[in-house]
């Protein structure tokens, strides 16, 4: 059956951040006339009472959970215990009250962080269960994960319909550049463009360079979560990525060239690379979501280089480190 979005009033937790915004673009091109974004200031989802308030104020039929707190490897160091309980809180209230209001469908959005730290390659869904994620991100990875049990009981004891994905690393115009808290692409192009500006003739990165990622462009994920939402009624996890890799090394090679950055790149080998290889498995993707990514990594890259280009944040002093 085709989805309706006309009739249907959707709300979106983190529907104006990254991937949170083009969720909601997109859902407004499928003609979705009802999207509500809930904004901190007047819900906290972490507290039970807030998100009561939100159900009965909003009244979703459907509701998107992209709400996260989260951020690159140093983050996840310095704040393990609040984005484990962060994390979790907010999916533990929503889920229940989505079952006792009766929603017609809950999605969540999960992480590739929720991983074991060793995972054969490429990525398979059943594999989520067979480890401990790697230790700088393990208490995101585990309050996501744990969302997705959460779900499964749900699903067998309340019918509550729900859906999960698991997207790998994201990226694209809109991405958080900041230096304490941006992932690995938008750090690589905000220290090369910079370094460049400045003309300085090295840039140094965090690890080995020798780690690999799965990078997905966000419209690209945002069209899996929607096809998600359509799609399914019960909450088997599901990868989103490309199914193709490419060593960091390599990644701030490609992003140096298209910048201009003409300098050498150094690596720190005392700072973590995090899981050494993330490649997703697609075939859950391809058959129950007929879903694949359409964006080439250096199309999204372009597209994000011009972007931040034209939204450039100030020149903080820090050193020249990368943070993935």
């Amino acid at each position: 059956m085709a989805w309706d979005w006309t009739t249907t009033r959707v709300t979106v937790t983190g529907g104006a951040g990254f991937l949170g915004s083009v969720v909601c673009r997109k859902l407004q091109e499928r003609g979705c006339k009802q999207i509500d974004v809930p904004r901190r200031a007047e819900y906290d989802l972490t507290r039970e009472a807030d998100v009561a308030r939100m159900y009965e104020t909003l009244a979703p039929d459907v509701v998107i959970h992209l709400a996260a707190e989260v951020g690159g490897i140093e983050a996840n160091r310095r704040h393990p215990g609040r984005f484990f309980y962060a994390n979790m809180a907010m999916g533990l209230h929503l889920i229940e009250h989505a079952r006792r209001r009766k929603i017609r469908k809950f999605v969540c959005v999960g992480t590739v962080c929720a991983y074991p730290r060793i995972t054969p390659v490429p990525f398979r869904e059943d594999d989520l269960w067979n480890g401990y994620p790697e230790e700088t991100n393990a208490p995101y990875g585990i309050a996501k994960k744990s969302l997705f049990v959460m779900l499964d009981a749900y699903h067998r004891q309340y019918q509550l319909p729900s859906a999960v994905v698991v997207p790998t690393n994201l990226y694209g115009p809109g991405d958080n550049f900041d230096p304490t808290t941006s992932h690995v692409i938008p750090a690589l192009i905000r220290r090369f463009v910079q370094a460049t500006q400045a003309n300085q003739s090295t840039v140094t990165c965090w690890g080995t360079g020798s780690a690999s990622r799965d990078f997905l462009y966000v419209d690209d994920a945002a069209d899996g979560v929607l096809a998600a939402t359509e799609r399914m009624e019960y909450p088997i996890p599901i990868n989103l990525g490309t199914g193709q890799e490419i060593e960091i090394q390599q990644l701030a090679a490609t992003i140096a060239a298209i910048i201009g950055f003409s300098g050498s790149v150094q690596w720190n080998p005392n700072k973590p690379d995090g899981q050494p290889r993330r490649r997703l498995d697609l075939t859950r993707a391809t058959v129950l979501l007929n879903w694949r990514a359409a964006t080439t990594l250096n199309d999204g890259i372009l597209r994000t280089i011009d972007w931040y280009r034209q939204h450039p944040l100030q020149p903080v002093d820090s050193p020249s480190v990368v943070i993935h």
